[in-house]
């Protein structure tokens, strides 16, 4: 069988790095039962705008999951009105998904862990799990296990599948607090087009391509509503 070039190779997998303190029974992702360092695995907009301070940062993929733009939002990328379409993580065996893992360690841990609580638990609606994270260096031996923010279908605001031309549409007259729906889309495709050529999220880039198809038609549409507009209308009668 050959190798498919886009997916990472399949190799048995070590013990993850320790990341919870083994005097924490309850494994909770709490500042205080967390030993340093932390890593936190971020998919979405957290690989271009974090918001905490880190240490370190690196590239790489976390396996069995699949970046969906499932989720709504009505804070962010969107209002009560019309909620954006921003992304949450799906199981899905044999899938990986890329993004950028981050390194906080003393007391950058309690502030990062405030920060996104109320960022992504409270208003985006999301559950924390800890995953294996692979980074994308060559001479990375072992995964580190990193903290991962998750909307479920239990979710008040999950939106659940749609066609990419629909969540395009939905995508083009959205906007929140952080700015249009377009600037989250558009940001996450260039971070895998730029970052890991080498990998491939086609959900991600078939909205991509069906939002650049739509925008024409919304343009020449405007244009030729203006014209009509300037053009004097002859009365009936």
């Amino acid at each position: 069988m050959k190798r498919d070039p886009q997916r990472p190779e399949e190799r048995p997998e070590p013990p993850p790095r320790p990341l919870l303190s083994p005097s924490s029974p309850s494994g909770r992702a709490e500042g205080a039962e967390l030993a340093a360092p932390v890593w936190i695995f971020g998919y979405g907009s957290l690989v271009w705008r974090p918001g905490f301070e880190f240490t370190s940062r690196k590239v790489g993929f976390i396996r069995g999951y699949s970046r969906r733009f499932w989720q709504g939002d009505t804070f962010h990328r969107g209002s009560e009105k019309t909620p954006g379409r921003v992304v949450t993580l799906l199981e899905d065996r044999g899938a990986c998904t890329w993004g950028v893992a981050y390194e906080v360690r003393g007391e950058q841990i309690a502030a990062s862990l405030e920060y996104l609580n109320m960022r992504e638990a409270v208003l985006g609606g999301y559950d924390t799990k800890l995953v294996k994270f692979h980074p994308q260096e060559k001479d990375a031996e072992e995964p580190i296990l990193a903290l991962v923010y998750i909307a479920t279908p239990q979710n008040p605001s999950y939106l659940g599948p749609a066609s990419e031309e629909d969540i395009a549409a939905q995508i083009i007259v959205s906007s929140g607090c952080a700015g249009h729906n377009i600037e989250y889309l558009l940001r996450l495709a260039d971070f895998m087009r730029y970052f890991c050529p080498q990998a491939e999220d086609k959900h991600l880039f078939s909205i991509e391509e069906a939002l650049i198809s739509i925008l024409p038609c919304l343009y020449y549409t405007e244009e030729s509503l203006e014209e009509s507009a300037s053009v004097p209308q002859k009365s009936k009668g």
